[in-house]
């Protein structure tokens, strides 16, 4: 019998599940040369072979690829955050251009290819995840669902269906509710922090929810990230450094190094003209050797450990008051202590509108704190100290749980699959 496909395409991670009937699910196991895994990091790489063939590359094994050939592959990480930017045009692979939908599909034919006779390809149904609020700037939802639809149509799916995220989590962790219950969920992704309140309620033992509301904003786990380049990384290769134009002295502009702080968008800056008028700039510079070295980070693809560098740290202060960050290609410079007092003083503006959005779905609900009678985290920031005090300082702990970080969305999704009512619950 067919089966509903849950798809969670995560910023940082994407899980697929599927639905055995009932109420049970299991998430699709995919083997690639990086081994066997249930998640499937939302990572691509791209390299020609001797015949000029691009071999592209999916998860671990895309970051493996990358590793193995430096300088000769070309590698993408947390694609989704274009998804809703209508300034992503595309970017340029071995001369070849490739727009969002093209990525996501290539990116899901390598999971497909993975999954092996898992994706069997008889699925009653796909329920997608999307988030409340789409990260970037200025999002368009309705761009980012048709970049979806474009590239999820390609793989054939019968019928597709989009759910918030936190909707997903809910019903996924209303499984084990023992009594009815308004439940809030707060989801946080790598791009994107979602809330939903739902009133959960059991009629002759069929679960039944009543959606109350949603709020989102498009920051999360990466904007954290972005603050620590922003402080460490950042000044050490020219941010706050000056050149000579004509006769006036001016300060290197500092959108190269917003573009360099999303360390998951370095490659497309790598083939941008904001890279080739940096490049410009070393000439006149005050200090040419911090550009020249801003410079060498962009051409030897330092994005990845750049990344790994900073997770690491970041996980270290969720349970330390300070830890190391080591950034090797910094040389020197590239080792420091770092306090999460300070820490949390970088964050504090990313806090104050995350805390907003809590505000706003309390507000838009008519909802007190007393009202709640679960609040379920779920995503890895939940687990930064001064994320959970927003939750803590307000609600009662007894209330509080946290779980299934990677797998709540995706199993979710495909319980919601399985339902006649199908409809209720979508976006």
């Amino acid at each position: 019998m067919a089966g509903a496909l849950g798809l969670d395409f995560g910023t940082t991670n994407t899980v697929l599940a599927l639905a055995d009937g009932g109420t049970s699910t299991h998430s699709m196991h995919f083997t690639s040369s990086a081994g066997v895994t249930d998640t499937m990091r939302t990572a691509l790489s791209f390299m020609k072979d001797k015949a000029s063939t691009i071999k592209a590359e999916a998860g671990k094994a895309a970051i493996q690829q990358f590793i193995d050939n430096p300088g000769d592959c070309r590698f993408l990480q947390s694609i989704k955050t274009f998804a809703a930017s209508a300034l992503f045009q595309g970017t340029l692979i071995f001369a070849k251009r490739y727009n969002f939908d093209d990525l996501m599909e290539v990116f899901l034919r390598r999971l497909k290819t993975y999954a092996g006779t898992e994706w069997h390809g008889d699925f009653s149904r796909l329920v997608v995840g999307r988030p409340v609020s789409f990260a970037g700037a200025n999002p368009d939802e309705a761009l980012a669902i048709s970049r979806y639809n474009d590239a999820l149509t390609r793989l054939g799916f019968p019928e597709i269906h989009y759910v918030y995220e936190p909707v997903a989590a809910a019903f996924y962790f209303a499984q084990n509710l023992k009594a009815d219950a308004n439940v809030l969920v707060a989801d946080f992704g790598g791009g994107t922090t979602d809330y939903s309140l739902i009133r959960f309620e059991t009629h002759g033992g069929r679960l039944t929810a009543t959606p109350v509301g949603h709020s989102g904003v498009g920051i999360a786990g990466d904007q954290f990230d972005a603050r620590i380049v922003d402080n460490i990384v950042a000044p050490r290769i020219g941010k706050g450094s000056h050149f000579k134009s004509f006769d006036k002295v001016l300060e290197v502009p500092s959108g190269y190094y917003a573009n360099f702080s999303r360390w998951n968008q370095l490659s497309v800056f790598k083939t941008s003209k904001e890279f080739a008028d940096l490049k410009k700039l070393v000439r006149s510079s005050l200090e040419p050797e911090k550009l020249e070295t801003f410079i060498e980070l962009i051409e030897h693809d330092e994005g990845y450990p750049l990344y790994q560098a900073v997770s690491a740290t970041k996980m270290a202060l969720s349970q330390a008051e300070e830890a190391a960050f080591d950034f090797a290609p910094l040389g020197r410079d590239g080792h420091t202590v770092v306090k999460r007092a300070d820490f949390e003083g970088w964050i504090a503006p990313d806090l104050a509108r995350i805390e907003g959005a809590l505000d706003e779905i309390l507000a838009k609900t008519d909802s007190k704190a007393g009202d709640i009678d679960k609040v379920f985290l779920t995503g890895g920031t939940s687990f930064v100290p001064a994320v959970r005090r927003l939750f803590t300082q307000r609600f009662d702990a007894d209330c509080i749980e946290s779980g299934g970080e990677l797998l709540s969305i995706a199993h979710g999704l495909a319980l919601i699959g399985e339902r006649d009512d199908i409809t209720q619950w979508t976006a």
